[in-house]
């Protein structure tokens, strides 16, 4: 009897604890449900996160801010980072340094080797040499032409040089009128217009079924051929280096078309292999027989199989020429045979000269070639070392970089492409053919779907890259597959992907095989470009990427320094990156905001929105005035 008295008294126990606990469990519930009965929305304010809650209804009166505490629980080594970097003071540069290119700097490059232009490559400061100040725009700055107007008109106040609207006025390059320069499409080898020599061209190769769609021109002057182009939608890369061609590059990408500061000298060009569809010399001076062919070498290797070069100018249709170039018969006619022979070395094939225009076709894969090369004798195929594809600060070698193998000449070596624009959504041939172990066709479809919906985010994050036109000139920090670019192709734009050298994949050869263009970069060092290149500035998780690399105003120095006043940034990252960020940014005359992730709230993940203010450097009176000013305080 015991035992059962017992038993029952604590069943009964147990009775009313589960009793209790459901009343307790309803009670709380219904407390969260009138709660969350009104809307909340996440705002950002004087770098703190608060939660502020709306009455649903315009009965119900309240009104509360339940603060989120936002900063990073780490180390406190981190946290003196963050209290560090929301002193750092970044003034405004002197007015001497708005055209200011920190890696080719003219008196730096003096200090290096003049032979085969070494000089003139990249040359970055190293750490106590890095201006900690922002670039400014130069006096009476103001927004670009929009596109297709800027094609053909520059203000001068943004680009205030008038050397080559004298040095090249025979031929049509730049023109000056009152406050804008005009660009008549001409050039050394087309002064009747970038149309008309394309048309030429045209008659020559097909340029018009989409098989080619990307394009690097090598010497560009101001660029008109690859401005010209664009119609023809066909993306062309255009480089130059800074010389004595004063703001030739600068020329460019004012108009909105891409350009980068670059030169053929000893280092590899900034482009992965089998990356052009066509390259293109005009008059561009770069002395293709000479140092054992490596500069046709280099070519080929950033050339795609199948792919198109094409000559003009010296010494190609010499026999009309030779008095107007100041040169000899006997030395136009031996340099033609010595650029036949090395690119006859390279397995090219020559497919037509006409007039002033000469096209060679590189093989589609090296089946012939390595059967002809005990014949050919030089160079030799490139032997295991470098990966082609590597090309940050990377040494040119005299040899051949090898295709892809086939097992039939038929077959196209590393995969055939779609034509244009069919190219830009199917899986790229490195993906499909397995050179990613890790990124499947898969993952390809999955992240290009991805960008479409993020970029429609922040399209109503930003109302200005919503609008058309609005931006002409954009980069992607940190473009992996190019999705970013792709969700914008609809949009009179381009956009410049980078690949960062320290990104866990080296994509960029992916991102060329859809169409779209780019280059490598190690955000620790500045860009080879000119200040206010861009309209619009991506990046994704850079910051993070780079957090343990350098420091994290010296990478927003550069993006201050290559955006254009009024431009605007989205950054994507962790929301502790972003706070310290968004601390420095205010401090360089940035209007900044955070925003929520594209699937909510929820997400560490946020979207720092920020605009360039409006600012430049003093006229020179102003500029003057202030000096005299200092000098009697």
């Amino acid at each position: 009897m015991a035992t059962n008295h017992f038993s029952f008294k604590a069943g009964r126990l147990n009775l009313y604890t589960i009793t209790l606990v459901t009343i307790l469990c309803a009670a709380f519930y219904l407390v969260g449900v009138w709660q969350h009965s009104v809307g909340k929305s996440i705002v950002f304010s004087n770098g703190n996160y608060a939660c502020t809650t709306v009455a649903a209804t315009q009965n119900s009166t309240a009104d509360f801010t339940v603060d989120l505490d936002f900063t990073a629980h780490h180390t406190a080594s981190d946290l003196k980072v963050v209290t560090k970097a929301r002193n750092i003071q970044l003034p405004p540069c002197e007015g001497k340094y708005s055209e200011y290119t920190p890696c080719e700097d003219r008196e730096r490059s003096l200090k290096f080797n003049r032979d085969r232009l070494i000089y003139r490559e990249r040359h970055c400061p190293v750490a106590g040499e890095i201006l900690k100040c922002r670039i400014p725009a130069p006096a009476n700055y103001k927004v670009p032409f929009r596109w297709p107007e800027s094609r053909d008109f520059a203000w001068f106040s943004n680009v205030p040089h008038k050397e080559l609207t004298v040095e090249k006025k025979k031929q049509n390059w730049v023109r000056y009128e009152k406050d804008r320069f005009r660009f008549p499409g001409g050039g050394t080898m087309f002064p009747h217009g970038a149309d008309a020599y394309i048309d030429d061209i045209g008659k020559l190769i097909n340029l018009a079924d989409g098989s080619i769609r990307t394009a690097v021109d090598t010497g560009c002057g101001v660029a008109s051929w690859g401005g010209y182009l664009l119609s023809r939608d066909i993306l062309a890369m255009s480089f130059a280096p800074r010389d004595t061609h004063e703001a030739q590059v600068q020329f460019a990408l004012e108009r909105g078309i891409p350009a980068l500061i670059g030169v053929l000298a000893s280092i590899r060009l900034p482009y992965p292999s089998r990356a052009f569809d066509m390259a293109h010399c005009s008059r561009c001076l770069i002395p293709w027989a000479q140092s054992e062919g490596m500069y046709l070498i280099e070519v080929d290797r950033i050339l795609r199989p199948g792919g198109y070069w094409i000559l003009s100018g010296p010494p190609i249709n010499w026999e009309s020429h030779w008095k107007g170039w100041n040169r000899t018969t006997g030395d136009l006619q031996d340099e033609q045979s010595k650029i036949e022979v090395v690119a006859k070395s390279l397995c090219w094939k020559k497919l037509k000269q006409k007039g002033d225009i000469a096209i060679w076709q590189k093989p589609t894969n090296h089946i012939h070639c390595k059967r002809n090369r005990k014949a050919l004798n030089v160079p030799d195929f490139c032997k295991g070392g470098q990966d082609p594809d590597t090309a940050w600060y990377t040494k040119m070698e005299p040899c051949l970089t090898p295709l892809p193998e086939v097992s039939d000449i038929k077959e196209t070596a590393g995969g055939q492409l779609l034509n244009w624009p069919k190219r830009l959504t199917s899986v790229p041939p490195r993906i499909s053919n397995g050179s990613f172990k890790e990124i499947t066709a898969q993952n390809f479809t999955e992240n290009t779907e991805l960008w479409r919906k993020r970029v429609a985010h922040y399209k109503a994050l930003d109302n200005q890259l919503a609008e058309p036109g609005r931006y002409r000139n954009l980069l992607d920090m940190n473009s992996f597959l190019g999705g970013f670019a792709a969700a914008l192709i609809d949009d009179p734009l381009w956009v410049m992907n980078v690949v960062p050298v320290e990104a866990d994949f080296n994509t960029l050869g992916v991102i060329y095989e859809r169409g779209l263009i780019g280059t490598y970069q190690n955000w620790c060092e500045a860009m080879s470009t000119y200040p206010r290149t861009y309209d619009f500035i991506h990046g994704d998780s850079i910051f993070s990427m780079y957090k343990s690399r350098c420091e994290i105003e010296d990478i927003l120095l550069e993006m201050d320094r290559i955006l254009r006043p009024q431009g605007s940034v989205i950054l994507r990252d962790d929301v502790d990156v972003l706070v310290e960020v968004k601390s420095i940014a205010e401090g360089m005359q940035w209007n900044c905001r955070i925003a929520d992730h594209e699937k909510g709230p929820h997400q560490r993940e946020k979207i720092l929105v920020a605009t360039k203010q409006y600012w430049t450097a003093p006229a020179p009176e102003e500029d003057n005035q202030e000096k005299k000013t200092s000098s009697e305080s």
